[in-house]
């Protein structure tokens, strides 16, 4: 068996087992909000807390991976990720329930910043588009999927039993990754780490995100929200700083002079920024809108899920023939189109009305990934792939971590947040009242229009790109 197919089996599992936990407590946020007797805030910072984590420590994750190789990292990752998903299913409060999503958010960062690296030394360049676009596609199928399964595990088992389905995956994955794998990367001879550098960023970045959060408390938290965000941004800026000034940086800012990875990477956190938030706000107007039960949320977001399956791995194939730019830009408009359709929603509007515009959602995000990852890999000099794809899905997690705490911010623009705090919480929203549902499906429009347009500006930068033409493993660029 050629080592390429090995090297996808093994990441597969991992990136897959982390896609699914992206997601897998977005349809059970309400269920674990009343049982842990957790408020709006705590709550969605169950889910921001895994990305968070698995986003912060990437670029240093990436670094380190560079200099000491891809798979001892890889295999550290799959144990790391065991141990969270252990400690999350005994939480006895939000608090511990965030801290072991931390854990489990680390260990999925160092799965994903190896995995599309191991794959891209691995393949051949005629089929790293077909390869990779399986592999992401597993990621990206995993967090779809994380949507039905929560949905259908609660409904079974109750809301601890998300994190019990890790624990035998995650030692199988540890166990075959350990004897399976072996490491052909190019190392990085520069040894030094910008330990500068990830501080400015890490602290920076987090700060960002919570002043989303606090934002989205109303006029009280207006003014501490919008200190924390400027001294994000400030850090964010001297991480830029540091980078330009660093003999061994963390971000090697020479890559964006390459149109292919600095267009892929902007228009992926463009969707991500988009995408995740749709996700939340198309689950949240199921369970209080539609009344759906955690089980049947999930199951209603079947369509989306096959047509994901079906569109991903097609338009990895057909990119490898006829290059990136096309599949990857139709894929974003196809997207755009089910978000504004999906923002038109209203309080009448019935499950039926919806499958359209989730089928498109689903197929317009499985034909872009593929091609956009493959565009970003192509695109760098070997001994820095550890850091491209630590980068690369640094910009997706950001987009995703934010993309929650931003649709949350949107909605309370129509209703107050202790409104919508009580609603998440509530065992039964109907018995509250039309008028907070109303303000609710308000506060949705506002969002998801919002989203459909941040969505929107990501098409320009895939058009920017540049035509990739691939002859063998040979790759030439041209605008």
């Amino acid at each position: 068996m050629q080592y390429k197919w090995i090297a996808l089996s093994v990441t597969t599992v991992g990136t897959l087992m982390a896609g699914i936990d992206t997601r897998i407590v977005i349809v059970g946020l309400p269920t674990v909000a009343r049982a842990l007797g957790a408020d709006v805030e705590s709550i969605v910072w169950v889910s921001q807390s895994y990305l968070l984590a698995s986003t912060v420590g990437l670029l240093l994750i990436g670094r380190i991976t560079d200099i000491v190789g891809r798979v001892r990292i890889y295999n550290l990752g799959f144990a790391v990720f065991t141990v969270g998903s252990a400690l999350a299913s005994v939480s006895y409060s939000a608090s511990h329930l965030i801290c072991s999503r931390i854990v489990q958010g680390l260990g999925a960062a160092m799965l994903l910043t190896n995995s599309a690296a191991i794959l891209t030394d691995a393949a051949p360049a005629k089929q790293l588009g077909t390869i990779l676009g399986i592999n992401q596609i597993a990621f990206r199928v995993g967090s779809v999927a994380g949507l039905t399964l929560s949905g259908v595990i609660i409904g079974l088992y109750g809301w601890r039993a998300l994190f019990y389905l890790n624990i035998p995956i995650g030692i199988f994955g540890t166990l075959w990754a350990h004897f399976r794998l072996k490491e052909i990367a190019v190392k990085d001879e520069q040894k030094n780490i910008d330990w500068i550098g990830f501080v400015t960023f890490s602290c920076g970045l987090t700060l960002v995100l919570l002043a989303i959060t606090l934002l989205s408390y109303g006029v009280a938290e207006a003014l501490p929200g919008l200190s924390m965000l400027a001294v994000g941004v400030l850090l964010l800026l001297g991480f830029i700083r540091v980078e330009i000034r660093s003999s061994a940086p963390l971000l090697d800012l020479q890559l964006f002079r390459i149109r292919e990875f600095a267009a892929g990477n902007i228009a992926q956190l463009l969707n991500a920024l988009a995408w995740l938030g749709m996700m939340l706000l198309v689950s949240f107007y199921m369970q209080i809108v539609l009344d759906f039960t955690p089980m049947q949320t999930g199951v209603g977001l079947l369509p989306l899920e096959f047509a994901f399956v079906v569109a991903g791995p097609l338009s990895g194939m057909l990119s490898d023939k006829y290059g990136p730019r096309l599949f990857a830009t139709l894929g974003l408009c196809i997207s755009s189109a089910a978000f504004f359709w999906l923002s038109g929603m209203t309080l009448s509007t019935a499950y039926s009305e919806m499958v359209v515009p989730l089928v498109l959602l689903g197929t317009g995000s499985g034909m872009f990934v593929s091609p956009n990852i493959s565009s970003i890999m192509h695109a760098v000099p070997a001994n820095r792939r550890g850091v491209a794809s630590a980068f690369r899905t640094t910009m997706f997690n950001v987009g995703g971590t934010a993309s929650a705490g931003l649709a949350i911010l949107l909605i309370t623009t129509a209703m107050p947040h202790a409104v919508f705090s009580n609603l998440l919480r509530s065992a039964n929203p109907a018995a509250l009242g039309q008028l907070p549902e109303l303000e609710f499906v308000n506060g949705f429009k506002v969002a998801a229009f919002v989203l459909a347009w941040i969505n929107t500006l990501a098409i320009v930068p895939s058009l920017l790109r540049g035509h990739v033409v691939k002859n063998a493993d040979e790759i030439t660029r041209s605008s």
